[in-house]
């Protein structure tokens, strides 16, 4: 019989986040003697609570907004993407009780992306709201899988500026043939039409201010594909308007299972039940939760 397991995530906030279902739910339907909490972790208290894995044997915690890029330092060892992003949304207790950090954003929401809109990435000019984790995680493997072109726009313009300086010494370094640029935020309302593939990477829209957008769609043309990480609410104001002006939306729910669903595989060593987890998960986004 497997030996029981504490797993979480770290995060501030956190009693927004569906992980702990998600999670529980596969731990159940495999009959796994785990259990997944969540824990708040304000970014002070960030190295207390990496301290708190090795002191209780936690076997491995997500890290969610706003600790992803903070945990870096604190771990033994970084996997060799994670560290080129220069983020980690996964920690793992080895065997030997030491600490190593992943990163699963990019991959879960590529394989989401084109699996729900069948995008042509070779073809696509993409902007990306944000610059932090997760947006780079995902221009990474936009870059991976062929992107043409990305544009980055965050509202502090030098983690914008920053961002594009990584991924370029990623695309010289790995012989890719995509283009990144930053561009003002003030000046991506108006560029709009310039783009097929618009992302928020941002948490502008997430429950409980589900009123919120990152920016104007007036400008946005049609077909254009338009994706929100956030999903929750599953349809964020900011992919409604979208829809309403003719665009294909595609939610932050692909991504958050994907993701999850490598973490879990990192966590336990088996392959994660994908279907029980969305369904969990989305049958409680729809309830209202």
């Amino acid at each position: 019989m497997k030996e029981s397991k504490l797993f979480g995530i770290y995060a501030h906030p956190v009693h927004h986040s569906m992980s702990p279902l998600m999670h529980n739910t596969a731990f159940s339907y495999l009959e796994l003697p785990y259990y997944y909490q969540a824990f708040d972790i304000p970014p002070e208290a960030i190295e207390q609570a990496i301290e708190a894995m090795r002191l209780l044997h936690i076997g491995g915690v997500n890290v969610s907004i706003p600790l992803k890029e903070k945990v870096l330092p604190l771990l033994d060892e970084v996997d060799a993407e994670a560290r080129l992003i220069g983020a980690v949304n996964t920690i793992v207790r080895e065997e030997n009780g030491l600490l190593k950090g992943y990163n699963t954003d990019g991959a879960g929401y590529v394989q989401s992306l084109i699996a729900e809109t069948g995008i042509v990435l070779s073809s696509t000019t993409a902007l990306i709201l944000g610059a932090g984790g997760a947006a780079k995680g995902i221009a990474v493997y936009l870059l991976k899988q062929g992107c043409s072109r990305i544009f980055v726009s965050n509202r502090n313009q030098e983690k914008a500026i920053e961002l594009v300086r990584q991924l370029e010494a990623y695309i010289a370094e790995n012989t890719l043939l995509g283009k990144v640029e930053a561009l003002p935020w003030e000046s991506v309302e108006e560029k709009l039409p310039a783009f097929s593939l618009l992302i928020n990477t941002t948490p502008v829209g997430m429950w409980p201010k589900v009123e919120e957008t990152p920016i104007q769609l007036e400008l946005l043309a049609p077909n254009t594909i338009v994706s929100d990480i956030v999903y929750n609410p599953l349809k964020t104001a900011f992919l409604a308007e979208a829809e309403r002006r003719g665009a294909k939306i595609h939610t932050g729910l692909g991504m958050f299972i994907y993701q999850g669903a490598l973490a879990f595989e990192l966590f336990t060593g088996q392959k994660a039940p994908i279907k029980q987890m969305k369904e969990a998960v989305l049958n409680h986004l729809q309830q209202g939760g």
